[in-house]
């Protein structure tokens, strides 16, 4: 059975005066896939992401959201998406549930704060205030929140940056979890370890152009066949790994 393509975008430009940061991007991503877009700063996956999430004009190019063109329909693809916010984007005195309701307002959806916490281990946290919350905590509630409006795609920029690596490890299973649920999930990572454990596939951006697009397997089987090897002998765990056997994989949080 053919997989449904849930996005499409085709030659996509976005120009700033004389400076071109997305150079005739395209790339789909299928419904109910882990897509990562991957690249060093400046390479343009946000710009990206956010032509496609409507929060920036593009210069030109096509893009459909599950149906919905771009141009001529943003206001629908606004009502299936969600967005992680950056922490400016919340109200920092207000508690957690207080915030819920609030976005569930917004997008005129009953939402029921304690399940949805409960979803993300911050049932303990309904009453605190966001400021509150540790860095873990405030990346997990941002995924909450991403959710509220019941949307069929999510899209996640850089969700583990400045996370220990229990957070970061807890923060990979909720998305997988998300995922499993049949929402699609867009993700920008510059952690590769990441890219591999998570994404489906992997658009490679560099200087605003795609120069790769495929499974992390293939992309590694790619390069091996070309005759790369490793300096240093590959070993079956990495620090990380022993870090997390060593002090325990629950998340320890004040």
């Amino acid at each position: 059975m053919e997989k449904k393509k849930i996005i499409e975008v085709n030659n996509l430009v976005k120009k700033y005066g004389d400076f071109t940061a997305v150079k005739g991007i395209s790339f789909d991503v299928y419904e109910g896939e882990i897509f990562g877009l991957l690249g060093p700063n400046g390479a343009g996956k946000s710009t990206t992401l956010e032509i496609i999430e409507t929060l920036r004009d593009k210069t030109s190019g096509t893009i459909n959201v599950d149906g919905y063109d771009l141009d001529q329909q943003p206001n629908e693809i606004k009502k299936i998406i969600g967005v992680q916010l950056q922490s400016s984007g919340y109200y920092p005195n207000l508690t957690l549930t207080e915030l819920i309701e609030m976005f569930g307002g917004l997008y005129n959806q009953e939402v029921k704060p304690l399940e949805l916490l409960e979803k993300f281990n911050l049932t303990d946290k309904a009453k605190n205030k966001y400021k509150e919350l540790s860095g873990g905590q405030k990346q997990r509630f941002s995924i909450a929140t991403t959710l509220i409006n019941k949307p069929r795609i999510i899209f996640l920029d850089e969700p583990t940056t400045g996370l220990d690596p229990q957070a970061r490890r807890s923060l990979w299973d909720l998305i997988l979890q998300v995922r499993a649920q049949g929402t699609t999930v867009v993700i920008t990572t510059h952690y590769m370890d990441e890219a591999e454990f998570l994404c489906d596939r992997c658009a490679i951006v560099d200087s605003g152009q795609i120069i790769a697009l495929a499974s992390p397997d293939n992309l590694i089987d790619q390069l091996v066949s070309q005759g790369f090897e490793r300096k240093k002998e590959v070993k079956k765990a990495n620090l990380e790994d022993v870090f997390i056997h060593l002090t325990g994989k629950e998340l320890r949080e004040d």
